[in-house]
């Protein structure tokens, strides 16, 4: 068994101790035991698990795991502070807002000899893996992608790393991209925000990725992706899946502990977070300028 403790006990942190307490029968997550949770508040027990300090957590033996679930400019400390104390960790997205310590993190976690995992739920969503089927082996000619969504609390960033879920998506679908452009544009009487993103296939072909965000806007994504012999204007339609979103990434998760996720898998994996992030602080520079 594996001793875990849950770092920020908001709407994910919540989810991670209720997979903890009840993982997925015959799943490498049934190896995890939540020992206790984090918060900057002094809480009551939550799902019957009690609070401890950073301080008790990185000292004890018996806790080898971190779940970092806290606001995203709080991320890149917390991973930090847990694995130079020896301990896995998995954090939320993004685990941090700076490629180059994000480059850091994963070489200090090598030479620490565990692992760092962060989570995208949003590859794992059914509409997702229907959506990237349905992409396979076309050729893109354009393509826009564009998430609406409501504010924004402070703590999470900049709209490239905040929504780097959707950058995610089109690294996963279209493979490396670069930057060409990008504008921002913002009213903060209305608490409004508009990031759009000029980015460029491997082979040249343009793709638009659009973040706009206000209290009160729809939470959904559009698409526009125009290929050879097809145009997809709309999310594929897919039933739920039988297995939460944070269940699946807990039992990937879990998995890597148990070694049982490849050396070429964990590399490639590697190679698209660090992509992606290197790509949202480009944006972010660019608009910026």
């Amino acid at each position: 068994m594996l001793g875990a403790v849950v770092v920020g006990v908001g709407t994910a942190g919540w989810v991670r101790i209720r997979d903890m307490l009840a993982p997925l029968p015959g799943s490498t997550a049934e190896r995890l035991s939540v020992k206790g949770f984090i918060s900057r508040r002094n809480l009551e027990p939550q799902q019957g698990v009690g609070q401890i300090s950073v301080d008790e957590a990185v000292s004890r033996e018996d806790i080898q795991v971190a779940f970092v679930c806290t606001e995203n400019a709080d991320h890149e400390a917390s991973v930090r502070t847990f694995l130079e104390a020896g301990k896995h960790v998995c954090v939320e997205y993004p685990m941090t807002m700076n490629y180059e310590a994000a480059v850091e993190l994963w070489d200090l976690a090598e030479q620490k000899g565990v692992t760092l995992h962060e989570e995208h739920i949003e590859l794992l969503t059914e509409d997702y893996k229907e959506l990237k089927r349905q992409v396979q082996g076309k050729n893109l000619q354009q393509g826009t992608l564009h998430f609406t969504g409501g504010g924004l609390r402070p703590g999470f960033g900049f709209l490239a790393f905040s929504g780097i879920a959707r950058l995610t998506w089109l690294v996963d679908l279209f493979g490396q991209l670069s930057v060409t452009a990008a504008t921002m544009e913002e009213d903060a009487a209305s608490n409004y925000s508009k990031m759009t993103a000029q980015l460029q296939t491997s082979d040249n072909k343009p793709l638009t990725w659009i973040e706009e965000r206000q209290p009160g806007l729809p939470r959904a994504k559009s698409i526009n992706f125009q290929f050879d012999s097809c145009t997809l204007t709309q999310l594929p339609p897919a039933p739920r899946g039988a297995v939460g979103l944070f269940m699946q990434d807990l039992v990937l998760f879990s998995d890597k502990l148990a070694g049982r996720v490849s050396p070429d898998q964990l590399q490639t994996e590697r190679g698209r977070v660090l992509h992606c992030l290197e790509l949202a602080q480009k944006i972010q520079q660019v608009c910026r300028r």
